[in-house]
Parts: structure tokens; sequence; C-alpha cells
């Protein structure tokens, strides 16, 4: 039920975003590093992207790339919710998006639990999503996955790297960990309860605060509570100075951003592959809690701040 029910969600959310409008790419740009002979000449390809900011920047610079690369490319990012931009891919609304290896695992395809392995979590959903038309591509460093993370005045006092050692401080001084966490996370299996299970934490109800996102970074940077809950890729991380606790278990699930393709749009164009592969192994946290940051944190724009990133790597010409 629960099946059927997102993807008629997902066909509601196709209908109200008016998947079949979009516009047009103007982008005046050359090929840079890739791109080169124009391989996507004569193409039509339509790009999408889900509507939060890493998205919108993800969508941008693999729309410009074929851009780039010869393709006339109709912009159809920023839908809403996971669903509907999924659903474009499968049917072939759209040709090609970044999307994440644990969403697809857990969210799409059902699975409970997530591969620890990032490239084994990447192999099993290529290998599952064949048969839904779609083609996963080799994936990126990026991973926007949970973290907990705190303030430097935190980290200078308590010295905690990872999630083992914020279980031992739990442990020797219980007080000193508090939590600002989304309501989401407070009760997730793979959020707060499966993270004090898989590490041994016990923390009292009243140590956690629940609150929004945005808040959230505020809050610790603010020391009003220890540890936050964040996400890896977030650009407030590095503008505020936050220092994020490795997941020395590997709990979390690995939320790594790869191209998914229609496998009918591949197989009719080849050549996206070989365009978007040199921008993907650049792509990584630091890489993405940049860009961003300025779109976050500065008021860029996701399209300016991609376009100005591909050129400054030397992916593309103006």
């Amino acid at each position: 039920m629960r099946v059927a029910a997102a993807a008629a969600s997902g066909l509601a959310l196709l209908a109200g975003c008016g998947l079949t409008s979009g516009s047009p790419m103007v982008d005046d740009v050359q090929p840079g590093t890739v791109g080169q002979g124009e391989p996507l000449k004569g193409a039509d390809i339509t790009v999408t992207s889900k509507e939060f900011t890493e998205q919108l920047i993800l969508g941008a610079m693999m729309g410009i790339a074929f851009k780039a690369a010869g393709a006339d490319v109709l912009d159809r990012t920023g839908i809403q919710g996971s669903i509907g931009a999924r659903e474009a891919i499968k049917s072939g609304d759209a040709d090609a998006m970044y999307e994440y290896t644990g969403t697809a695992w857990i969210t799409y395809l059902g699975n409970s639990e997530p591969i620890t392995d990032p490239q084994k979590q990447w192999q099993a959903v290529h290998d599952a999503d064949l048969k839904n038309g779609i083609t996963w591509l080799p994936p990126a460093q990026l991973n926007n996955t949970y973290a907990l993370a705190m303030n430097d005045a935190n980290f200078k006092k308590y010295g905690t790297k990872t999630l083992s050692e914020v279980a031992e401080l739990a442990k020797s001084d219980p007080k000193a960990v508090t939590l600002c966490v989304e309501s989401e996370f407070a009760n997730r299996a793979d959020g707060l309860h499966g993270m004090e299970k898989a590490y041994g934490m016990s923390i009292p109800a009243s140590n956690v605060t629940q609150m929004d996102t945005g808040i959230i970074y505020t809050q610790v940077k603010k020391g009003t509570c220890t540890f936050g809950e964040v996400f890896t890729t977030d650009g407030r991380i590095r503008s505020m100075n936050l220092h994020v606790m490795e997941d020395d278990r590997h709990f979390f699930p690995n939320y790594n951003a790869a191209p998914s393709i229609n496998s009918k749009s591949l197989a009719k164009y080849p050549k996206m592959a070989e365009v978007i592969e040199p921008i993907t192994k650049k792509l990584d946290n630091t890489v993405a809690q940049e860009l961003n940051a300025k779109v976050d944190v500065d008021g860029q724009d996701p399209h300016d701040v991609a376009k100005d990133w591909l050129v400054k790597e030397g992916f593309i010409k103006e």
C-alpha cells in the first residue's frame, strides 16, 4: 500500500509541477575539458532535479555541461519532492538527473538495510534499477548523509571527533551530550534511536531538543546544544566553522550523488556518460559545502554558482 500511495503521490506531483513545461537553457558556453568536438550536437535532452539547493546546483551543472557539448537542453529542475523527479526519469519525461544512492535503495527500491560500502551500495542500486529502465552512472564521493556536529568552542572543550567518542562522553559526562535534532530524525529507525543503538548511547529525552532544520545550525553555533543533527554537504557547516563527527561504525546510509539516466535516453545519446563523468569525479563533500554555501549563505543563484564552478574547473568555457 505504501508503494502504491507513493507512486500515486509521485504522479500527482508530476501533474502539479507541470513537467510538460520547462525553460530552454540559453547559456552561451563552449567545451572546455568536457564536450570537446560537441559529441551531443543535435541531441535534445531534458534535465531535472529536486527543489533543494544542492539538487538545483547539480541539475544546473549537468544541463550546462550537456549544453557545452552541443545539446539543446530543456531545464526542468526544481521538482518538488523525490518521487516526482524519480518518476520523470523513469517515465522518460526527463532524461537525466543527479540522484542519491541511499534514497534509491531505501525509498524507491524498498530496502530497509543500507549497504555500508558506498561502491557496493551504488552497484546494488545500479543493478536493481536497470529493470526500471534507469541506468546509474559511476558515483561521486559527495555523500549527503546525516551527521552530528559541534561548534569550535565545544570541540576544543570536549575534543570528540567520532560518534564512538560521543558515546563515551555520554557515559562519562551525561550532561555534556545535549542534542538539537529534527522531529523526523528523532523518530526514524535510521536516525537518533538507531544511532543510539549502534553506538551504545543512552541519551535522556530531556537532553534532546527538537526543532526545524535551519534553526539547528544556528543553535549549535551558539552552543545552545553541544551537538546538532546536520547534513554532511550543507554549506553552513563551513560558514559556521562546525566540526562534524565521523560515523566510525558506518551507521548512517550512504547518499552518494550519481547521474541517474533514463536507459532509452542513454542508448540514444550514449555520449552523455562521457561528458558528465569527469564532473562527477570532482564532486565531494568539500566542493558541495562550498557551493551550497554560496547559495544558502551568500544568496547567489544556484545556476550561476554551477556555471561559475564549471568554468573555474576548466570543464567549460564562456
